[in-house]
């Protein structure tokens, strides 16, 4: 008879997570030297990595599995003119040149896909969408901002580089790109392999005793 091998211990099942802990070179990429891009080389990143950015954001966590993010990749200079008239100013050179912009949406109907991410709980679409439709729009909202949070690790740890921007014109973009009324824009994101010579120098970050409270 087979003896089983006895549980591990809380310290062991510590010592393996942190194994798990990213290096040096990764907090570099993700965090301690990643910026946001003002300008982007003229070099072309090819979709499967766009692909492999969207896979790898999906495995963050959102509430109840919600996963209401969805992706507008506008490349074409077709696609680049019907987003022209929506972008600021101050924002809108640099999104013509870059090699992707992404419109980063809600689903406003993202309970549609409980039966698949959320299959425990089948209740869930149908009480998610007898809810009044400011509190679906404020649950789809939060979550899809979560996972952009994950979309823009992931594309920095694949080696691109983001440019976030709230500057633009959400109504008009969501009249040109969904007019449905489904999905609703939430940022766009410059996407591509950044220019160094065009960054800003880093603004100062307050300190954690100024915004971290333990209690």
């Amino acid at each position: 008879m087979n003896v089983s091998e006895p549980a591990p211990t809380v310290e062991q099942i510590i010592a393996l997570k942190q194994q798990r802990a990213v290096d040096e070179h990764s907090l570099r990429s993700l965090f301690l030297e990643a910026r946001t891009a003002n300008g982007f080389l003229d070099a072309p990143v090819p979709r499967e990595l766009f692909e492999r950015i969207v896979e790898i954001a999906e495995l963050g966590p959102t509430s109840a599995n919600a996963l209401p993010a969805r992706y507008v990749f506008v490349q074409s200079p077709e696609a680049k003119e019907r987003l022209k008239p929506c972008v600021g100013p101050a924002n809108l050179a640099k999104t013509m040149a870059a090699p992707a912009t992404v419109i980063f949406a809600a689903d406003l109907k993202f309970y549609e896909n409980f039966a698949r991410t959320f299959p425990t709980r089948p209740e869930m679409r149908e009480r998610t969408a007898a809810q009044p439709l400011d509190k679906i729009r404020e649950s789809a909202r939060d979550n899809a901002l979560l996972q952009m949070g994950y979309f823009i690790l992931a594309a920095r740890a694949l080696g691109l580089d983001c440019g976030p921007m709230a500057g633009f014109d959400r109504e008009k973009t969501d009249a040109e790109f969904f007019p449905d009324g489904r999905f609703i824009s939430i940022f766009l994101i410059n996407l591509g392999y950044g220019d160094d010579t065009k960054y800003f120098p880093r603004l100062p970050r307050l300190e954690t005793a100024e915004i971290a409270t333990f209690i």
